[in-house]
This record gives structure tokens, C-alpha cells and sequence, in this order.
């Protein structure tokens, strides 16, 4: 079973910086890819980005396309996402997520771990 951790959440203004953190530990697979996602208040969980084991092939969502840099370091069994320019939208629960394959995909279905979250709030 593989554990997800997630760090690096905050407070931030509009147009700040957040880098999230994500560490598996556990029985861990370095050919699954790996995603990040995030949930607002009283909406539903969405796709944000995802990236190959490899790190060469990544995925985002268009709202932070440009904004969002998803990268992963396999010796340290850790990703991240660097999210830049961020936006009052961009509020919510950030949760990284372990893929069962290893295309990048949106789908929430294709990710059966899930960590426990991390909050990020932008304020204007």
C-alpha cells in the first residue's frame, strides 16, 4: 500500500508562489504516473496536472497552464508541483494522487491513492 504526503500548502496573495510537495512511501511503483488535483468548497474534486514516471510527459488542466509546473525526483520518491501567478481560483484542497498506469491521464478513476490534502488559499 502506498502512502501519499502532502506539504507545502499556505496562505499566499494573489499573484505569490506556493511549491507543493509530495511524498510515497510504501510499496511504491516508479512506472505509475503521478498526479495532482484539487477541490474547492462545494464543488467537485478536478484534475490539475500529472506527469510520466519518467517526467519527460506531463498534463495540465488549462486554468493553470503557464501558472503550474508538476516535476517529480524518483530518488527521493517525491513530486511537486510550482505553482506561480496564483489566482483567487486557485483556492482549495490540493491532493497528489498515485496512477494505477503510466500515461498522465485526468480521469480521478485512474488514480486509486490519494493522499490526505493540503490547503491552499489565495487571497485578493
Amino acid at each position: 500500500q502506498v502512502q501519499l504526503v502532502e506539504s507545502g500548502g499556505g496562505l499566499v496573495q494573489v499573484g505569490g508562489s506556493l511549491r507543493l510537495s509530495c511524498a510515497a512511501n510504501g510499496r511504491t511503483s516508479a512506472s505509475y504516473a503521478m498526479g495532482w488535483f484539487r477541490q474547492a468548497p462545494g464543488k467537485e474534486r478536478e484534475f490539475v496536472a500529472a506527469i510520466t514516471w519518467s517526467g519527460v510527459n506531463t498534463n495540465y488542466a488549462e486554468s493553470v497552464k503557464g501558472r503550474f509546473t508538476m516535476s517529480r525526483d524518483n530518488a527521493k520518491n517525491t513530486v511537486y508541483l510550482q505553482m506561480n501567478d496564483l489566482k483567487p481560483g486557485d483556492t482549495g484542497v490540493y491532493y497528489c494522487a498515485s496512477s494505477a498506469q503510466g500515461w498522465p491521464t485526468t480521469r480521478l478513476s485512474d488514480y486509486p491513492n490519494w493522499g490526505q490534502g493540503t490547503q491552499v488559499t489565495v487571497s485578493s
